[in-house]
C-alpha cells in the first residue's frame, strides 16, 4: 500500500511536534513547512530532523508561509500531500491586539489560501483547519458544542472565525474533505513559554531557585477547560479519518482557574503558600 503524505503548515510549533510524532509512527511520510528565519526556530522537531542524505527518510522539511500564496501553491504540487494539517497562526490572543492586520493575514487569509490550492490542484486532497474555543468568546450556549453561537472577542479568535466559515464554505461549494477541530487549550511541556501554563510553571521555578522574584498574572479567577496536546493532535488525524468532512469540538470537558493552576505547580514544588490581599485588594501568594 501506498504510504500517507501528510503536509503541516506550522509543524515547529507545540501540535507540529507532537504531530508529526505520531503521523510518523503510523507510516506516514511527513512534510513540514518552517518559516525562514534568521534564528534557530526548529527547537521542537530537531530530534525527529533527518538530513537530505539519509536513508529512508520520512520527515521533510520545507521553507514556506501561509501569508504567500505562491509558495503554498507550488509547495502542494511538489509534494502531492493525502492530508494537509493547517495549525500555522499567529496564536496569541492578548498580542492579536497589538497586530491585529497581521493576524488577520495569518490566521484568516491564510486558510483560504491554502483551501484554493487544494481546489484548483487536488480537491480530494484532505483538510484539518486548527480551529480554537476562542470563536466561542462571549456566547452564552454553554457548555458549549458544535451547536453553540460564535461570538470571538478578540482579532484572533474573529481571524479564526472567518477561516472556520471559509473551511465550512470549501467544503459545501466543492465537495472538499475539509474540517474544522474546534480545540480548548491544550498545554505541554512544549507550550510557549509566554502562554499561562508555562509561564507559571517556569516563573515559580525561577522563584523556588532565586533566579525571580515575583510572578506577576493576570485574572487569578479566569477559567480554562486545559488538556494535553499529545492527545489532541491524535483527534486531529482521527478527525481526518472520520467516513464524512465535519467540525468537532475538542475538550475534556472540566474547568479549571488560573489560581488552580498555581495552586497546583505550588503543591507539585512542595511550597508552602497562604493567600494575601494587599491594600488595592489584589490577592498574592
Amino acid at each position: 500500500m501506498k504510504k500517507k503524505i501528510a503536509l503541516i503548515f506550522g509543524v515547529t510549533g507545540q501540535d507540529g511536534s507532537y504531530l508529526s510524532e505520531f503521523l510518523i509512527k503510523k507510516g506516514y511520510m511527513v512534510h513540514g513547512i518552517k518559516r525562514r528565519s534568521s534564528s534557530f526556530n526548529t527547537g521542537r522537531i530537531d530530534h525527529i530532523y533527518q538530513g537530505p542524505f539519509e536513508n529512508k527518510r520520512n520527515f521533510f522539511l520545507h521553507y514556506g508561509d501561509v501569508t504567500d500564496a505562491i509558495s503554498v501553491s507550488s509547495l502542494i504540487k511538489k509534494i502531492k500531500p493525502t492530508e494537509i494539517y493547517n495549525l500555522a497562526a499567529q496564536s496569541h490572543v492578548g498580542v492579536s491586539f497589538e497586530v491585529p492586520e497581521y493576524t488577520a493575514d495569518v490566521s484568516g487569509i491564510g486558510t483560504i489560501r491554502l483551501l484554493d490550492a487544494i481546489k484548483s490542484f487536488n480537491p480530494k486532497i484532505k483538510f484539518y483547519q486548527a480551529s480554537t474555543s476562542e470563536i466561542f468568546g462571549n456566547s452564552p450556549d454553554k457548555p458549549y458544542n458544535e451547536k453553540s453561537r460564535f461570538e470571538p472577542v478578540s482579532p484572533y479568535g474573529t481571524a479564526k472565525l472567518y477561516s472556520y466559515w471559509t473551511t465550512v464554505n470549501y467544503r459545501n461549494a466543492y465537495s472538499m474533505f475539509a474540517s474544522n477541530g474546534i480545540l480548548f487549550n491544550h498545554e505541554s511541556p512544549r507550550r510557549g513559554e509566554n502562554f499561562i501554563s508555562r509561564k507559571t510553571v517556569i516563573g515559580l521555578i525561577n522563584i523556588l531557585t532565586g533566579k525571580q522574584k515575583c510572578l506577576y498574572v493576570g485574572n487569578l479567577y479566569s477559567k480554562r477547560d486545559w488538556g494535553h496536546a499529545k492527545e489532541f493532535v491524535e483527534a486531529q488525524w482521527k478527525i481526518l479519518q472520520n467516513k464524512v468532512p465535519d467540525d468537532f469540538v475538542i475538550a475534556t470537558g472540566k474547568n479549571y482557574s488560573v489560581k488552580d493552576l498555581i495552586n497546583l505547580v505550588l503543591k507539585k514544588l512542595n511550597i508552602k503558600f497562604a493567600w494575601k490581599k494587599d491594600k488595592k485588594g489584589l490577592e498574592y501568594a
